[in-house]
């Protein structure tokens, strides 16, 4: 049996009515936009406009029929290597919801893994959850095993350590050396920020994988499975 947050389906504080009706429904807030523009959304029987809040326990409908928040959800998956985190298939690379149930595809990723890392991979349907663990300023700890084509020598090291200058700004690392294991540390999580950082100090990953996101481990969770977890507001384990 999986666990959940402490059930509360309807927020405590007002909501924007595009978030709500994404949230509820799965769709994006651009989708949700262009409903309430087309008029296709009410709230307590009243067309709604853009801007609009809606409180616990209000009725909101779309297209006629009642939209309810789900229960939020927050699951862990041991990504493989050669599964992307999107919704659409690119070519024939699949994605990381062929691996979860239908029930599930309304979750979004958070903190995403490149097509060829493993590992830790949070999916939630709570916004404020997945704000607080992916914004910097929250210091969420990100935490890798890398290896190396080639191991990394002193030098090297030194220069991932200190930081290194990439096309979107300083990058630093904690870094630890065990044989010829990396464990990598971070606080960011830009697009490829550990491959290019590496790269930028002529060393190429030859795989990447997360084991920790804040105070939530991988564990013995076996590649390609999912587990639901229960978390406090911080993301902390509950």
């Amino acid at each position: 049996m999986g666990l959940r947050h402490p059930p509360h389906p309807l927020p405590r504080e007002l909501m924007r009515i595009n978030r709500f009706v994404a949230t509820a429904t799965g769709i994006s807030r651009r989708q949700a936009d262009t409903a309430i523009q087309d008029g296709r959304v009410l709230i307590e029987g009243r067309v709604a406009q853009l801007g609009d809040t809606v409180e616990p326990g209000q009725d909101v409908k779309l297209d006629g029929q009642d939209l309810k928040l789900p229960a939020l959800t927050t699951i862990m998956l041991n990504k493989p290597p050669g599964y992307i985190c999107s919704r659409v298939q690119q070519g024939g690379t699949p994605t990381v919801y062929e691996l979860l149930p239908p029930s599930l595809h309304v979750l979004k990723p958070v903190g995403r893994l490149d097509k060829d890392s493993s590992g830790l991979l949070l999916l939630t349907n709570d916004g404020q959850l997945a704000h607080r663990l992916a914004h910097p300023r929250h210091h969420k700890w990100k935490i890798y095993e890398v290896t190396t084509q080639q191991p990394l020598q002193p030098p090297q090291l030194e220069a991932l350590r200190k930081g290194v200058q990439l096309e979107d700004g300083l990058s630093q690392m904690d870094i630890d050396q065990h044989n010829n294991l990396y464990i990598v540390r971070l606080q960011e999580g830009r697009n490829r920020q550990i491959r290019r950082s590496f790269a930028a100090v002529n060393a190429a990953v030859a795989t990447l994988h997360r084991t920790d996101f804040g105070q939530l481990k991988l564990g013995s969770l076996p590649s390609g499975q999912w587990r639901e977890v229960e978390v406090d507001p911080e993301g902390a384990p509950a």
